[in-house]
């Protein structure tokens, strides 16, 4: 294998895991910033509306502009971006500066995740077979590590400026040190600066069943992250401590179930982790919804967790392949919807709660998996050949 090829791929987890970090070090510090700013529950949950808002319109602004100039160049701005925004929240005194904080640094990581998705694609069609699961699961082992750090710091006494100040220069060191080791565009993929902009082309409907899907999927993760701990605690009555192992059952599942697909997908392809995976979410999930004992619900989201968890990387690699040369705008869409999914799911859930107990809305999410095991032939399609799997999926899949 090329060496310029195992770096760019060390580079993209190096990304992934920093993308990872930075957030989970903001989602630790949520309490401390929401006492400094001295708002409400209500008030901070309207402000993580902005959140939301700006990572989306970063996705749409950066998709375009990483086909243009390529990911190589993309990427490492996008992640100082996000890290220089990290420290923000800390600084904010009250409800208008943290949303503009907010604002700011849901955009910076709406470029980043964008950007280093769309290096992804290139990364996995440099290696001809699944690679795409792998830099998720470092996303979340980021994730983790912030956790622990954020606990330590803490714990500490430190606050969140002074944290968060510390892990925005981590950030932007991390994310130059790590450019030179992204791969350079792929001839003809980046269009010469003296050329004229190419017009505007219209999306593929492929490309938009794919968001569909995303959307419909990141709305079942984001039921499992807002409500997993609440349905143990108010459904089944457990402990605090018992109920949190819920949402830890989950996360867990998502991690190493996205360490082992891309070798699942190499040999069975990935209209078979969607199609089955999306079928084991579904199944778990009604488990879940249905257990009267708190063991057997934690085996539901357990599994919820182990199905769900490559069935994103299958939907952001689909789109990133099926045009080269709009890899970065199609994953923009993708992972837009998405995006928009995982906020919908705590707005979708809470009000169904006012007319049926909250296990019983659990179904919503379980007929989105059914759907997207239903609708898995659509990753069947892959133009030019690229990143197809080490061993084509047989007819009957």
């Amino acid at each position: 294998m090329d060496r310029t090829l195992r770096a760019g791929r060390l580079a993209t987890f190096a990304y992934f895991a920093l993308n990872g970090f930075l957030m989970g070090m903001w989602i630790v510090h949520i309490p401390a910033v929401e006492d400094r700013a001295g708002i409400s529950h209500a008030v901070l949950g309207w402000l993580l509306l902005l959140l939301g808002a700006g990572a989306f319109v970063g996705m749409q602004i950066v998709g375009p502009l990483t086909d243009r100039l390529g990911a190589r160049t993309v990427v490492p701005v996008s992640a100082a971006l996000c890290a220089a925004a990290v420290v923000l929240p800390g600084l904010a005194t009250n409800a208008w500066t943290l949303g503009a904080a907010l604002l700011v640094l849901g955009l910076g990581n709406g470029c980043l995740d964008v950007s280093m998705n769309a290096h992804a694609v290139q990364v996995e069609r440099g290696y001809r077979r699944p690679v795409m699961s792998a830099f998720h699961a470092t996303f979340s082992i980021g994730g983790v590590l912030a956790a622990l750090v954020g606990a330590r710091t803490l714990s500490w006494g430190w606050s969140p400026a002074a944290t968060l100040g510390a892990v925005a220069a981590l950030g932007i060191v991390a994310a130059a040190v790590s450019a030179p080791a992204l791969l350079r565009p792929e001839p003809g993929s980046v269009p010469p600066p003296e050329s004229p902009r190419p017009s505007r082309r219209a999306t593929p409907r492929r490309i938009w069943a794919l968001a569909a899907l995303a959307l419909m999927l990141m709305l079942c993760e984001g039921v499992a992250n807002d409500w997993s701990v609440l349905h143990l605690r108010d459904v089944l009555d457990a402990p605090a401590a018992t109920a949190a192992l819920a949402y830890g059952a989950f996360a867990t599942a998502m991690t190493v179930g996205r360490l082992l697909t891309d070798r699942v997908a190499a040999r069975y392809g990935p209209v078979a982790i969607l199609r089955y995976g999306a079928a084991v979410a579904a199944a778990g999930l009604t488990v879940a919804a249905l257990s009267p004992w708190t063991p057997l619900a934690l085996i539901g989201w357990t599994v919820f967790g182990a199905g769900l968890s490559g069935c994103i990387p299958q939907l952001f690699s689909a789109a990133g392949h099926a045009d080269p040369d709009a890899a970065g705008a199609n994953v923009s869409r993708v992972a837009g919807l998405g995006y928009l999914g995982m906020l919908a799911g705590p707005a979708v859930i809470g009000p169904l709660t006012h007319f049926m107990p909250l296990n019983l809305t659990f179904f919503l999410p379980v007929a989105f998996c059914a759907v997207a095991a239903c609708a898995a032939g659509i990753l069947r399609a892959t133009p030019q050949g690229a990143g197809k799997p080490a061993r084509k999926c047989s007819s009957n899949v």
